[in-house]
This record gives structure tokens, C-alpha cells and sequence, in this order.
């Protein structure tokens, strides 16, 4: 048995202190939601998993290759800008979250999530993150994706530019606040430049987003 000594005792990490939003809802893929949990809470930020609750405390979702469980307790409609200014990142996953978060029961109206990523996109220190198929949930937001270089799922080249975004081919792009990421084989790129972002911003807060 080895005794833990000082030298072994892992630092703060680079994101102490700060909070990471992931929205979800069924049909995640549980490997991606699985790791940007792990390599986060590894560099000390908070994470938390949102969805529209439908008024209900809590509910539970269904991965898309594992059936896998998760149960999410935070509603994503309680985010006004108050409480989404104390966010650093909102991540859209892959999968079909993107998709499943942007029905709306009432067709003269813009489903919440849709919302959310409206208001988030007016606060430039907050990183919007995509992956693969997440930048679903943008095509009724065509405002805040114009003129905005992205990447994402070669099934949705179309519909980003149809958003009047710059589509790039690239497994990743940086676009100020904005990250995109082709498939989900590349969350390890999504992660990374997620927090490479948000370090910078810490060390030098006048870094502009």
C-alpha cells in the first residue's frame, strides 16, 4: 500500500471556479457526455446537465448505443440572463438532443432551448459549444449564426448554411465564442479548446471573446 504524500495531491485546476453547461435530453451519446464530465471536473470547473423540465423536478433520460440512464434535475427554462451570466459554457452535444430540444408544443412560439441559446449568444464571455449534430437546435435562430464560421455533420451542411453560416471543412473550428466540432469522435477537440478558451479568459479577462 503507498501513503499519498503532498507531492501527489493534485493543484487547483485551470478551471476552478467555473460552470459548464451541457444540455441533454434522450438519446445522448453516454461516451461523449461521459467524457466532457470527466476532462471538466479534471480541470476543476462545475458541470451541470440542463433540460426543459416540463415543469417536473427531475427527469430521466435514455443514452442513444447503452440505453444507459441519466437523470437531470436542473430546468433549463429557469436560465435568465442572471442565472446564465454565472455560466462560463453551454455545450450541445450529439445525438439527438439537439433535435429533441427544439420541438415546441405551441408552433407560433420558439421551443425555451432555443431561447437559451438566443440569450446566450448576446453574452460574449459565455463559450457556445457544438458538436456534430447539435447545431440543429440553431436553425430557427438564424440571427445569431449569420456570418458565423462553423463546422458540423456532413448531413448538415446544408442547414448551416441555410443559418447563413460559413461552413468550414475542418474537424474544428474557433470562432471567437463559438466552437463547432464535426462528429462526435472529435469531443476530445471540443473539450480542449473549450477549456483552453475559458483558461485564457481566466489568466487575462480583457482577452476578447
Amino acid at each position: 500500500m503507498t501513503t499519498a504524500t503532498p507531492s501527489t495531491i493534485l493543484p487547483p485546476g485551470r478551471l476552478s471556479g467555473r460552470r459548464i453547461g451541457i444540455l441533454m435530453e434522450s438519446d445522448f451519446v453516454e461516451d461523449e457526455i461521459a467524457y466532457y464530465q470527466h476532462r471538466f471536473l479534471e480541470e476543476g470547473a462545475e458541470v451541470v446537465l440542463l433540460t426543459r423540465l416540463w415543469g417536473r423536478p427531475s427527469l430521466t433520460f435514455r443514452g442513444h448505443d447503452y440505453r444507459a440512464e441519466v437523470t437531470v434535475h436542473n430546468d433549463l427554462e429557469s436560465l435568465d440572463y442572471g442565472e446564465l451570466s454565472q455560466y462560463s459554457a453551454l455545450i450541445v452535444p450529439s445525438g439527438m438532443v439537439a433535435d429533441r430540444l427544439r420541438y415546441s408544443e405551441d408552433v407560433t412560439r420558439q421551443a425555451p432551448a432555443v431561447d437559451l441559446l438566443r440569450r446566450a449568444f448576446r453574452l460574449p464571455h459565455l463559450i457556445k459549444a457544438f458538436s456534430c449534430h447539435g447545431l440543429l437546435l440553431m436553425s430557427a435562430a438564424r440571427d445569431s449564426m449569420r456570418d458565423r464560421r462553423v463546422t458540423a455533420h456532413n448531413n448538415l451542411v446544408g442547414d448551416v448554411r441555410n443559418m447563413g453560416a460559413v461552413y468550414t471543412n475542418q474537424d474544428l473550428v474557433v470562432d471567437g465564442d463559438l466552437v463547432t466540432s464535426r462528429t462526435v469522435d472529435e469531443r476530445h477537440l471540443l473539450a480542449r479548446a473549450v477549456i483552453e478558451l475559458l483558461a485564457a479568459a481566466k489568466q487575462d479577462p480583457a482577452v476578447a471573446r
